[in-house]
């Protein structure tokens, strides 16, 4: 008699459910994937996880349905169990979503970091975060610089954003910025790949990652993992790096899985140390000390770089900001609001009385995003849209405060500015000191993380 596989629904939002699949269930013949739900990310539900991805037990692909459709989707498939796959919420949230889970008759999981990390033959350096925003891919870009300084030669392989066709999306290599193109790139993965790219540094993105770590491994003596939405690293790290932000103390102990890379990180970054108050990055050391004492801590800081400065000066300017981190991020200003503060803007502009469509959308779901606007771009329509209300907005300037010149993408109708941060290590221990160690093969052995539980 064949035993009945147990029927399962992931939870997503287009990264981490697809990857728990690929290497978990793909060829997992005791469990049924009945369907992914999808939240977040806009336009990602309604779309299959193709057949050639799902592989030979999934001949008809797994549908993505809309995570406002999940209990009915648990009822009317009796499903057994739902396997909660996304970033960057707190931890209130996701007990919420289990008690409705529940509720409605089936069992509610989360899948831990170990089982679903693949094993490189090259070194793999992990660059995480304990919330969207805190800086990781400025930390990211040092650190592939450090390591470039010390001779080695990387691959980044970037967290998943696969929003257009995923079949097409298996396995994506960047080399050029004729290659955004190529793959049709959204606003919001140009901002992460283009920087490398730009530093002349290959970089690996997609779905399937053990596909895609065999590729990188054969131009890469060192892989440098460049994590998103504050997930987990999806490679077994040799050395692992948390980015923490003393802008929202407390909350890499109280975000998942945030708290969980706080507590595997062999190296914690305290960014924005110059721009915190003294008693939130107390807060935050504290937390370090009482949950992972023997990291190793740097001080960071993001300083901004202006091009014409002088022209904000007495301006009613637009803000334009990275998107994720005004959004689920749940920053309400970013360096973009700094640079005009510090350089005499006279009125930050509110940009909902101009906003269209998808724009409008944005805002009503997240009321709570401050007077700028977030770059939204995850398909060719939203970009269009983002273009729209820039333009419909009534100011003197437009200060672009995102990884990328939005420019390149869209034809702005008034004069801009750009503004760009990197990371500024003070002090010691700092990443070069760290790297420099991990090239020459010193392994730091912490010992078994004592209890913070009384």
């Amino acid at each position: 008699m064949t035993k009945k596989r147990k029927r399962i629904i992931i939870m997503g939002a287009a990264g981490r459910d697809f990857h728990n699949f690929n290497t978990l269930y793909r060829n997992n013949e005791t469990v049924e994937v009945v369907a992914f739900t999808a939240t977040q990310i806009p336009d990602i539900d309604g779309r299959t996880y193709p057949a050639a991805l799902a592989g030979k037990l999934y001949p008809k692909g797994i549908p993505i349905y809309d995570e406002k459709e999940l209990l009915k989707l648990i009822n009317k498939h009796s499903i057994d169990e739902v396997i909660f796959s996304y970033s960057d919420v707190p931890y209130q949230y996701i007990m919420e979503k289990a008690a409705y889970v529940m509720s409605a008759g089936a069992r509610f999981a989360v899948e831990g970091a170990a089982p679903t990390m693949i094993k490189s033959s090259k070194p793999v350096v992990a660059i995480c975060a304990v919330r969207t925003g805190c800086g990781k891919s400025q930390t990211s870009r040092k650190v592939a610089e450090v390591l470039h300084r010390l001779g080695k030669k990387l691959v980044v392989i970037r967290h998943p954003m696969p929003y257009g066709d995923l079949a097409k999306q298996a396995c994506q290599r960047f080399a050029t910025l004729a290659d955004l193109d190529k793959y049709k790139c959204t606003i919001e993965e140009r901002e992460e790949y283009e920087p490398h790219i730009a530093k002349g540094v290959i970089v690996y993105a997609g779905i399937d990652y053990e596909k895609i770590v065999r590729e990188a491994e054969k131009e890469a003596n060192v892989i440098l993992w460049d994590g998103g939405n504050n997930d987990m690293s999806f490679y077994k790290p040799d050395l692992m790096i948390t980015v923490v932000d003393p802008h929202r103390p407390g909350h890499e102990i109280s975000y998942y899985p945030g708290q969980n890379n706080l507590l595997m990180a062999d190296v914690i970054v305290i960014n924005k140390i110059v721009s915190a108050d003294p008693e939130d990055i107390a807060e935050v050391r504290q937390n370090i000390s009482a949950y992972n004492p023997d990291a190793v801590v740097i001080e960071a800081a993001s300083p901004i770089e202006v091009d014409n400065w002088e022209s904000i000066r007495g301006k009613k300017v637009l803000v334009v900001e990275d998107g994720p981190t005004l959004t689920h991020g749940g920053m309400a200003y970013g360096a973009g609001v700094v640079a005009a503060e510090k350089f005499g803007a006279t009125e930050l502009v509110d940009p909902r009385p101009y906003t269209v469509k998808s724009i409008t959308e944005t805002f009503e779901k997240y009321p709570d995003i401050g007077l700028l606007l977030p770059a939204m771009g995850y398909g060719n329509k939203q970009i269009k849209d983002l273009e729209t209300t820039i333009n419909r907005t009534k100011c003197d300037l437009v200060i672009i405060a995102t990884p990328i010149d939005l420019t390149r993408l869209i034809k702005i109708k008034k004069p801009t500015v750009r503004v760009g941060y990197s990371l500024q290590e003070i002090g010691l221990p700092n990443l070069t000191t760290v790297l420099s160690e991990f090239v020459k093969g010193k392994r730091r052995k912490k010992p078994a993380k004592q209890s913070v539980l009384k």
